[in-house]
């Protein structure tokens, strides 16, 4: 696991000493993902300049320093990620005549580009990975993104100067940068607590989509993002998911249990290739104690297992995750978190979280991360399973209102005029009313999704001067057609909800502390046949991974995790009212706000009053607008 950057100058003007000081300028930012080594590489003309910092994990040795080139001369890499099969791929490339110095991924991979080329080797890998990879021969540069979207890559082209790397800090640094605000992905943040794919905060850079790559040849002089060609789709979500549904599992019930803890077992067993210590979280809900279960099976030592608790008891699980850890045989660390030691945390969000970021589980997340890297630098994380096999509540609860929605006589009409100004709606209510009404005109299950799951609603006017960002979220021809509305939401969070929040926050978080965080429910050979299976195997009645259930049932009792589903949070509401209060009022300063010509105070300013008075809970939306305020402050 490591961190990138570097820039491709279409017409440069710096000595090729000023360049590679830029560049290890902008990858000193980036220090966090790499305590353990750093390097740089530019062409001759000094065009293009990369720049790595790295963790070591697989051959710790100076044969994996980056940036790399292949034997051949030909092409080099600068990579962040891990390809877990990369001894299959070297195999193959020995018996063909190559040969090698070290141990490392990034070998294999740079050295698979000389004979298969930057697609096909792409195709080949299985892994989490971000590449920016130069091709001397061909005189362009390419940018990939796993297929998933594990690993981010931020790009764009600014002051006539393109700009790539693992985080937007470290783009920050060029002086070609431009820190123009994009108002329309401000919007978008305060819906989602994230800003979506493709867009950052900034107007001018983006993220590259998962499964995608963008390759740049030299001889094309761009001026501005909008002139960059347009990115090449090499392995796509959706094709995968409707053509896994279009051809079900056609074996028992019994052979798909054994089909799933076969090709989990596999893909734990290659995220626990490692030279260094490895380790995993574990809540005791479904997902991570079945990854630390197939750990266990693997290992010929007691796996490290780490959890946090809370004093507050609706949010501790960590009583279920010693339970299970006993029963594994894990060897079992656990840290009781203060709240002081929680919210101290918070000032150090904006840093972590380079674009405004509001998944108030980023808290504990971090605690966790930095728990576990005080005894490894790796660890497996059971992220992936509610996307993929249909675990999240809100499933079923808006599977159900959709379906009193649809009963209601004339309720297009009774929404419209319960929405016209001077209706029932009053006082603190009135925002909950005129949504409820909204819903009620929803034209169908998509819709009332795609709304019921946003904080601050499109036409809240919260952000001034802005116009909407498109997304994939928001552009319904773009999902996954099916009939079964629960199967929609759950392509949609895979490709959205999953890369741009979760994903995220745990490479932040856990990069934040120098640790390398692997992810094998979303294995891609895993989401082609989580959309294999029937969908009644993973969804029964209100309650979803009834799959993987069974297969945790092999290793696990399920009285040990058959329990109602908690998040991993913290008391946000509580503290907003309590010692978060002052931090709050000052950043939801009304003449501060004005001053900023960002956000219209009134609608902000009437939640944090109706929040204060206990009249209601509006915790969500207020630490959506403070993470942005904190962020904007750092920014200054």
């Amino acid at each position: 696991m490591c961190g990138f950057a570097g820039f491709f100058e279409f017409a440069p003007t710096r000595s090729l000493d000023a360049t590679i000081h830029l560049i290890n300028e902008m990858t000193n930012r980036l220090t966090h993902r790499g305590p353990d080594d750093r390097g740089h590489w530019a062409n001759e003309s000094g065009t293009v300049a990369f720049g790595h910092r790295r963790l070591s994990i697989l051959d710790t040795s100076q044969h994996g320093h980056q940036p790399m080139t292949s034997p051949c001369g030909r092409f080099v890499i600068a990579y962040n990620g891990e390809v877990y099969n990369h001894v299959d791929l070297r195999r193959e490339l020995l018996n063909g005549g190559m040969t090698f110095k070290g141990q490392s991924d990034t070998e294999t991979i740079v050295a698979a580009f000389s004979k298969w080329g930057i697609a096909e080797t792409v195709k080949r890998c299985i892994g989490m990975f971000a590449m920016a990879v130069w091709d001397a021969g061909e005189q362009s540069l390419t940018v990939i993104r796993d297929r998933l979207g594990i690993k981010p890559l931020y790009y764009g082209v600014s002051n006539g100067c393109l700009l790539f790397g693992s985080e937007l800090k470290a783009l920050r640094v060029h002086p070609a940068f431009d820190t123009e605000l994009n108002r329309g992905a401000v919007a978008r943040f305060l819906q989602h607590s994230y800003v979506p794919t493709p867009h950052t905060i900034y107007a001018n850079f983006r993220k590259l989509p998962a499964g995608c790559s963008l390759t740049i040849p030299a001889s094309r002089k761009i001026s501005s993002s909008t002139e960059l060609p347009a990115v090449d789709v090499w392995w796509d979500a959706k094709s995968v998911a409707g053509n896994a549904r279009s051809a079900p599992f056609a074996d028992s019930r019994d052979a798909a249990v054994q089909r799933l803890d076969d090709v989990l077992t596999d893909a734990v067993r290659q995220r626990m290739l490692s030279d260094v210590p490895l380790g995993a979280f574990l809540s005791g809900g479904i997902d991570s104690s079945l990854i630390c279960a197939m750990m266990q099976k693997q290992s010929d030592r007691p796996v490290r297992t780490f959890t946090i608790g809370f004093e507050e008891a609706g949010y501790n699980e960590a009583d279920h995750a010693k339970r299970v850890a006993e029963h594994l045989g894990t060897d079992h660390t656990e840290y009781y978190v203060t709240t002081d030691e929680a919210r101290d945390v918070i000032p150090r969000l904006p840093e972590m979280y380079d674009e405004p970021f509001s998944d108030s589980s980023q808290i504990p997340t971090f605690l966790v991360s930095q728990l576990a890297r005080q005894h490894v630098t790796v660890a497996l994380s059971g992220d992936g399973g509610d996307e993929l096999f249909g675990g999240y509540n809100r499933y079923f609860h808006l599977r159900d209102r959709w379906k009193q929605v649809t009963r209601i006589p004339c309720r297009k009409l009774v929404s419209k005029l319960l929405a016209v100004p001077g209706s029932l709606s009053s006082g603190r209510w009135k925002d909950r009313f005129l949504y409820r009404a909204k819903l009620l005109g929803m034209s169908s299950a998509g819709s009332l999704y795609q709304n019921a799951n946003l904080h601050w609603q499109p036409d809240s006017n919260v952000v001034l001067n802005c116009e909407g960002a498109g997304s994939t979220y928001w552009n319904q021809d773009a999902w996954l057609q099916t009939e079964n509305e629960i199967e929609e939401w759950m392509w949609l969070d895979s490709v959205t909800y999953l890369p741009d929040d979760i994903l995220t926050k745990v490479d932040r978080a856990s990069m934040a502390v120098s640790l390398e965080v692997r992810v094998p429910v979303i294995d891609h050979r895993v989401f082609e046949l989580a959309w294999n299976l029937p969908f009644d195997w993973k969804v029964s009645g209100d309650a979803g991974k009834s799959i993987l259930q069974d297969v945790l049932n092999r290793y696990v009792p399920r009285a040990m995790f058959e329990r109602p589903k908690m998040g991993f949070g913290v008391p946000i509401d509580e503290w907003l009212r309590g010692p978060l209060k002052d931090w709050a009022e000052s950043l939801l300063d009304e003449r501060r706000l004005r001053d900023q010509g960002l956000l219209n105070p009134e609608p902000i300013r009437r939640k944090w009053a109706e929040h204060l008075s206990g009249a209601t809970d509006w915790h969500y939306h207020l630490w959506d607008v403070l993470m942005l305020q904190a962020w904007l402050d750092g920014q200054a």
